[in-house]
């Protein structure tokens, strides 16, 4: 690896252009069910974007009559879509997985510009459309298909995570321009014995050229979608021509490249998102340095944008099985130990914060000449300050406990905030109602609420983040507290769950997953008194068994007045006055 802690990557603008409009927000990581420590499929998603809040979307299954109609708002915006017809039923959807443990994520990439729509339904709504109608991840990838020919798509171009207790699949779909029906898509079925991993950058390439005989489903499949079905892999049947006509891409068939053709890289989508990716594969897989300046755009950049480097795979094998609690801590990394970790640098100020001020980065032009504009960027880890809230989904399998066969429901592990400084708190796919604090009346990002989980959680961190190296411990332990307990005590509720009928296994299941975020939320308003407390005008209050200090006379003691680390102080000195 390189010792780097800040890339620059200069550009002429006149030869470049950044191909994003989002911020780089979201990741999503998967696992499958022949790689999970216990059989379960797992899916992680973090939803990263500025100014919004952080709540657990809930809709309970519902009958409708003939003739109902859904309206399609923008998920980002609220802008009205429209209206499409209601089914003769509608699932139970707690968060992002329906009663049938289907659950999908995504992250944004944008790619062609020119391929963009505001009319249709837009990536949010396809979503929650498809899990409230969808009992498989397949069903829900035909459910988005179809949607997408028959309304079009209003979105930018978009890569989802989609699966169910048996499977999951990575689809990428961008649409085919203004005024335009249908979309550029594919997906594949990630194998049962690998991991994946999606962040802002389209991530599949090559399409299989093996002939595979179709089944009776894929050939029905094909018709209605209109597409290509071959083994576990579909794609829109039109993609490469579509792809051709555009001059996206100009070789032979076996040589095309989703990625390349509708989202191609410049140094951002590696740097700030494939490097993500690898950071993910890194804690499971010993092969993963050689990807390092692929995955941080430093081979990118030297080449001038000619050569990105060695691609890393769609998918690995890992090393070791992965446990829900992997994930968890994948979710909450900050890229330490590596040469691009957020909380080291002159930028991460004394105490090694991860908040950069103005975005993810900063344009300055050259002192002579002003022609020439170079872009710095930031480090930018799956654990960032701008997220709403997340996500770790585990879906889970019937298994035998006394020879008797649970059919458990599946947990959807739900947080607040940044994850590095947030707790995940399972909540089961059957529960009737979410808890108040993750409500989503409670407040919102401009109005706030001391009920409200997602309030709590930015008030801590906040203020950890003016002196994260002294303050995160404190918040680590308390992670760590609750991660432990909801770990140990998951077999036990789910032994007494099985032993109710369905309805009041229901009843139970709401109560403990309710209780159990209200209660989480009361310890970290206590954990944020103590921080305030303790922390208070940048000193640091002694403590002595377990309290703060008192002299004698039951007074408080003086604070520590600790000085700025020295290698922090000997950068600043040549401004400061000396004897």
């Amino acid at each position: 690896m390189r010792n780097l802690r800040l890339f620059a990557a200069t550009l002429l603008l006149s030869v470049f252009s950044f191909q994003f409009s989002t911020s780089f927000a979201c990741t999503n990581f998967l696992v499958g069910k022949e790689a999970s420590v216990d059989g379960s499929t797992i899916i992680s998603y973090a939803a990263d974007s500025y100014g919004m809040y952080g709540f657990l979307h809930f809709s309970p299954a519902q009958d409708w009559p003939e003739g109902a109609m859904r309206e399609v708002k923008d998920w980002d915006t609220g802008r009205p879509q429209g209206f499409i017809p209601q089914p003769a039923h509608t699932y139970k959807v707690v968060g992002n997985m329906n009663e049938h443990q289907v659950t999908i994520g995504e992250t944004t990439w944008g790619g062609r510009e020119e391929l963009w729509d505001t009319v249709g339904i837009d990536y949010g709504s396809l979503i929650y459309i498809a899990l409230e109608r969808s009992k498989t991840a397949r069903e829900a990838i035909e459910c988005m298909v179809s949607l997408v020919n028959e309304y079009g798509y209003a979105s930018e171009g978009e890569s989802f995570s989609i699966g169910d207790p048996n499977e999951v699949w990575i689809m990428d779909l961008i649409g085919k321009g203004k005024g335009q029906k249908g979309a550029n898509w594919v997906a594949v079925r990630i194998p049962d014995n690998a991991i994946s991993a999606h962040a802002n950058q389209a991530r599949i390439t090559k399409l299989p050229t093996d002939k595979v005989p179709c089944t009776k489903e894929q050939k029905r499949l094909q018709k209605k979608l209109n597409c290509v079905c071959r083994g576990d892999w579909m794609w829109s049947k039109d993609l490469i021509a579509f792809a051709r006509e555009k001059g996206y891409f100009t070789g032979e068939d076996k040589d095309f490249s989703f990625q390349a053709a509708y989202n191609p890289f410049d140094f951002s989508g590696l740097f700030v998102c494939e490097a993500r990716v690898w950071s993910f594969f890194r804690h499971f897989s010993s092969e993963m340095d050689k990807y390092f300046d692929y995955a941080t755009g430093a081979t990118f950049r030297e080449s001038k944008g000619q050569n990105e480097g060695e691609h890393m795979p769609l998918w690995i094998i890992p090393e070791r099985k992965v446990s829900v609690q992997d994930v968890k801590e994948c979710m909450r990394d900050e890229y330490r130990g590596t040469p691009i970790d957020i909380t080291e640098g002159l930028d991460a100020g004394p105490w090694n914060s991860k908040l950069r001020y103005g975005g993810l980065g900063f344009k300055l032009k050259d002192e002579q000449d002003t022609t020439q504009v170079t872009q710095y960027w930031y480090s930018r880890p799956t654990a960032t300050q701008q997220t709403a809230w997340s996500f770790v989904a585990q879906m889970r399998k019937p298994y035998i406990v006394n020879g008797q066969t649970v059919n458990p429901n599946g947990i959807f592990w739900f947080g607040v905030d940044d994850a590095a400084c947030s707790c995940y708190v399972p909540m089961y796919s059957c529960i009737n109602r979410v808890p108040e604090c993750f409500a989503e009346g409670n407040g919102d990002s401009y109005t706030y609420s001391p009920t409200s989980a997602w309030w709590t959680f930015n008030i801590v961190a906040n203020w950890a983040y003016t002196k994260y190296s002294r303050m995160y411990p404190h918040i680590r332990d308390l992670q760590s507290v609750w991660d432990d307990k909801f770990n140990t005590q998951i077999a036990g509720v789910d032994a007494q769950a099985a032993e109710l009928s369905e309805e009041d296994a229901r009843a139970f299941l709401t109560n403990y997953s309710c209780a159990q975020a209200e209660n989480l939320v009361a310890d970290w308003q206590k954990l944020g008194i103590y921080l305030m407390t303790k922390f208070l005008d940048g000193q640091e209050r002694k403590e002595e068994n377990g309290d703060f200090k008192r002299n004698p006379y039951g007074h408080s003691c003086g604070p520590n007045r600790l000085p700025l680390p020295e290698p922090f102080l000997r950068k600043v000195a040549v401004d400061v006055v000396h004897e």
